[in-house]
């Protein structure tokens, strides 16, 4: 950076008084700190990078202190540099405010296929660094195996599973998708079909893969009970909130079998734990049912969560996690975004694909299309039905991808008036929980009682028959 520039990142400090994802502050009033390589170390497993500037004490209200030397401190900087592999390149900037030198370290992010840039003097595993907001966290031992990963592009997806056979197999299953294989392919379709298991990768060296066993076992949790899916409905917008009866979860599910089944089990789930409400489509006029999130869009982000884990023996320990909670939806899968992509990115840009054979073998099943579409879709279906667009997000080593209910402020649907008025007849004789919950075709009854009558009763239009246990199991709700 510029003098100029530095001077104003100096001011723009003073009004932030803290550190940020990309910015580092150092002291350096009695000598250069003698450990800057966690700070190196994380700014250059970042694309944007960062900059570490020397002569402001944090501990003392971000005071401007300046720099002891400013031509020794570039000299110690840049050999803490040369310790780093690979090494680092800082541009360094001094310039003078008030009587005081002040150091700007400017640190590019690597190339991912050189990451993680780590430390010499601690090695790889122990000398690696990524950024949390403010602060250097040392990398996990997935997280150094992730770039490594990348660069040498490990197929996790077909490393051999040592216990499967063919016999463990579903055989019908199998002959079926060696069939479509062949479909339209004359040369394929005149290998034998042991020669293709190899050749397809459903086997490696005579020994069943992972993607075939996820694809054709019977039962693939009994080699990997953790390749399954966890499905929970919460009683409230955060985990730990409890329901009208203290319960933790209003529907749990532990999702086994075969990807095909997995999905097909997830999409159940969530059909049964959403509301589905009749509504006027303005377009045509006719009367639809709409649930809560569009089923396409869940599809395709539970498809996505299912092909595009990640499957290494590093996460094999950990399910994808689907979480409904009253205003959102969760989708989590091990393993975050694969090779250069970014969040901003998705669905804009084709990205690297992790499980090729997986992703190919779900195509000619037609489960996924395997073009990259998934993303648009989630956005166009979420459009459709007036909702927020999902947010996406890349936490460590996780994917998640959130489905809000809720519009914007400003583009809430007024309540139905009538609806309203008809509840408030249904409740001229005391109805229980239960009751209200069923008269609104809604399956949790938390949320019926939360979002449908407290309003009500705050307005003073529904009362409650033991207001003061407004909790009681023997409640009842009337209006007069």
């Amino acid at each position: 950076m510029t003098t100029e520039e530095l001077i104003e990142k100096l001011n723009e400090i003073q009004k932030m008084k803290c550190e940020t994802q990309t910015l580092e502050l150092k002291s350096a009033e009695h000598g250069c700190p003698k450990r800057l390589y966690d700070s190196l170390s994380s700014f250059s497993n970042q694309d944007e990078g960062g900059i570490i500037v020397f002569g402001i004490d944090e501990e003392h209200d971000y005071k401007e202190v300046g720099v002891y030397n400013p031509q020794d401190i570039q000299k110690k900087i840049n050999e803490q540099c040369l310790q780093m592999e690979p090494i680092v390149r800082p541009l360094l900037t001094v310039v003078e405010k008030d009587h005081r030198f002040f150091v700007s370290a400017e640190i590019p992010g690597i190339d991912l296929v050189d990451r993680p840039c780590h430390y010499k003097g601690q090695g790889r595993l122990k000398g690696s660094y990524t950024r949390v907001g403010d602060s250097d966290e040392p990398m996990t031992e997935y997280e150094i195996y992730s770039y490594e990963a990348f660069r040498k592009k490990y197929q996790d997806d077909i490393r051999t599973v040592d216990r499967v056979t063919m016999t463990s197999l579903n055989r019908s299953a199998l002959e079926k998708y060696i069939q479509l294989l062949k479909s339209g392919k004359p040369n394929l379709a005149a290998i034998a079909d042991q020669d293709i298991y190899e050749l397809m990768s459903i086997k490696r060296n005579d020994e069943i893969t992972l993607s075939a066993t996820l694809l054709f076992s019977l039962y693939p949790q009994a080699y990997f009970p953790q390749l399954c899916i966890t499905a929970v409905v919460i009683p409230g917008k955060e985990i730990g909130e409890l329901g009208e009866s203290g319960e933790r979860f209003l529907d749990n599910q532990r999702i086994e079998g075969n990807i095909p089944d997995m999905l097909d089990m997830a999409i159940k789930f969530v059909r049964r734990n959403m509301r589905t409400k009749t509504i006027i489509n303005p377009d045509t006029g006719q009367r639809e049912d709409r649930t809560d999130y569009p089923i396409t869009a869940i599809r395709e982000a539970v498809v996505n969560a299912l092909v595009h884990r990640d499957y290494s023996i590093y996460t094999e320990g950990m399910p994808i996690q689907i979480v409904m909670f009253e205003d959102r939806m969760e989708i989590s899968n091990p393993g975050g975004l694969y090779g250069r992509i970014r969040i901003d990115q998705l669905g804009k840009v084709q990205p690297d694909t992790r499980n090729p054979v997986l992703a190919s073998a779900l195509e000619v099943l037609g489960i996924t299309e395997n073009r990259y579409s998934g993303i648009p879709t989630i956005k166009k279906e979420m459009k459709k039905y007036c909702l927020p667009e999902p947010k996406f997000a890349d936490e460590r080593g996780k994917f998640v991808v959130k489905f809000y209910k809720e519009v914007a402020d400003d583009e809430k649907i007024v309540v139905n008036e009538e609806e309203v008025e008809n509840l408030i007849m249904f409740c001229r004789t005391p109805r229980t929980r239960k009751e209200i919950c069923d008269y609104l075709g809604l399956s949790s009854v938390t949320y019926a009682i939360q979002t449908h009558v407290m309003p009500l009763v705050e307005e003073g239009k529904i009362k409650l028959s033991i207001p003061e246990k407004p909790k009681s199991s023997k409640q009842l709700y009337y209006s007069e």
